[in-house]
């Protein structure tokens, strides 16, 4: 890319965008194209349509998503799929519209079959069916990553997918009742160090294996494929490596000083009982991630005691 493209980066207040946008300043990119969802509402196609338009940037990364943890995604299932759907149909259509041919769409490995295969193959999508806690935000991706594919094939368009794994750091969203798994432990973990309390209560058996990825290192990932001049195509963006639930929480703990012990609710959901993503793809084309899953959640603590109370 030459360092002064005009580049969209949707989505960029949020943990994904926000750390593309960082990865892009850092790399020497100039000119940075953004909006607040105050300044334009990607679920409104009028609006988006005339947007890229108007602007009619080089390059578009999609990471503007509604996105939650098992909790929201299982309690407000309508509005993930419409908002999901919405957002990205409205983007790459419109992009198509203003000759926007390099874009590359985020999802999540979640729009893998439930009992996949282990490592998750790409080829695998589509394959089984999806977990029902997360389903309608899925098929959201899934359908995403058509589009992508779609637009390619009649159009010549050169949009490609990135599907990453659980991401955390900077930026993330911490609130308990839409949160994911890890920053939700980061959370429940300095405040039962507060309250001097002597358990950890942790969602589920504590049996599910997760993989975890530092969100830098996904932007990494995300940047080097444009750079890379990847056309189309989907790729799995991890580390390769999984943990126990319980393991993570133990890390958890560890990083932020609590002494007490960890308590599972199995009346509460696992889940998927294993997403561990095969990233032979992203290897190929040489690049891996690049943090340990210790210094990741050393840095997302940090950030979290950055923030304003509350």
């Amino acid at each position: 890319m030459d360092k002064g493209a005009k580049i969209y980066v949707a989505g960029h207040r949020g943990m994904v965008g926000s750390a593309i946008a960082r990865r892009l300043g850092s790399a020497g990119y100039t000119n940075m194209l953004t909006r607040t969802h105050a300044e334009l509402d990607l679920t409104h196609q009028e609006s988006v349509t005339q947007f890229l338009a108007r602007e009619r940037p080089d390059y578009i990364f999609i990471a503007a998503a509604r996105v939650g943890g098992i909790h929201a995604n299982n309690t407000a299932r309508a509005e993930f799929i419409y908002q999901n759907l919405m957002i990205e149909a409205n983007i790459v259509h419109a992009a198509w519209q203003a000759g926007v041919q390099r874009l590359l769409f985020l999802g999540s490995s979640c729009i893998y079959p439930r009992d996949c295969p282990q490592p998750i193959k790409e080829e695998y999508l589509l394959t089984g069916p999806l977990e029902q806690t997360n389903e309608p935000y899925a098929i959201a991706k899934i359908a995403g990553i058509k589009l992508c594919e779609n637009y390619n094939r009649q159009f010549g368009t050169q949009y490609a997918s990135a599907m990453p794994t659980n991401l955390y750091g900077p930026n993330d969203n911490y609130d308990l009742n839409s949160s994911h798994v890890l920053p939700a432990l980061i959370r429940k973990a300095h405040e039962a160090k507060l309250r001097g309390a002597q358990e950890l209560v942790v969602w589920g058996s504590g049996k599910p294996m997760r993989e975890f990825l530092f969100v830098d290192d996904m932007a990494d990932a995300c940047v080097f494929l444009m750079e890379r001049g990847v056309k189309e195509g989907l790729f799995n963006v991890g580390t390769g490596e999984d943990v126990t639930i319980f393991d993570v929480a133990q890390t958890v703990m560890s990083v932020v000083g609590f002494k007490g012990s960890i308590v599972f609710d199995a009346s509460k959901p696992d889940g998927t009982p294993r997403k561990l993503l095969s990233v032979e793809r992203m290897r190929g084309l040489g690049w891996q991630a690049s943090t340990s899953l210790r210094d990741g959640i050393a840095k997302s603590y940090a950030d979290f005691l950055a923030r304003p109370a509350g």
